[in-house]
């Protein structure tokens, strides 16, 4: 099989599954009093499992790349927990389809605008027609899920 095809399959599973780590984590919320602690208590899980994915594999940093790293890329755990948190808190007041849509929305634009720039050192990709329909398309699906 295609190296493409399997990247997007798995994808596309990784997305499904943040359909339920949402009511997931809004439960752990609710349970925990407020987002902020379902959040933190998330995400010392997930570091959990990381940590013994990472014994298995034996994967460690290697002094010179981690040297190399810019600024930006080291606080992509907190723009984690903005979405875990948000998706917590707006799974109760709006319901799974219509946060997940919003959530895609924000992505898919915000992904337009940097690859449009080449920003963050992603390959550039001109903003077109069918990209901003594309993205039509998904804010029109989230007004039409919210309202349905």
């Amino acid at each position: 099989m295609n190296g493409t095809y399997i990247a997007m399959a798995l994808l596309l599973v990784a997305g499904a599954l943040t359909a339920i780590q949402g009511p997931s984590n809004a439960r752990l919320s609710q349970g925990m009093g407020s987002v902020i602690n379902g959040a933190f208590f998330s995400f010392i899980i997930g570091t959990m499992a990381l940590g013994v994915i990472a014994l298995i594999l034996q994967v460690k940093p290697e002094g010179q790349a981690v040297r190399s790293i810019p600024w930006w890329g080291w606080i992509g755990g907190l723009y984690g927990c903005l979405f875990v948190t948000s998706i917590a808190w707006g799974i109760p007041k709006l319901g799974v389809a219509t946060t997940m849509t919003l959530v895609v929305a924000g992505q898919l634009i915000l992904g337009v605008i940097l690859d449009h720039y080449g920003a963050l050192g992603t390959p550039t990709q001109p903003v077109s027609l069918a990209r901003l329909g594309g993205i039509a398309l998904i804010v029109g699906g989230a007004l039409l899920v919210r309202r349905g």
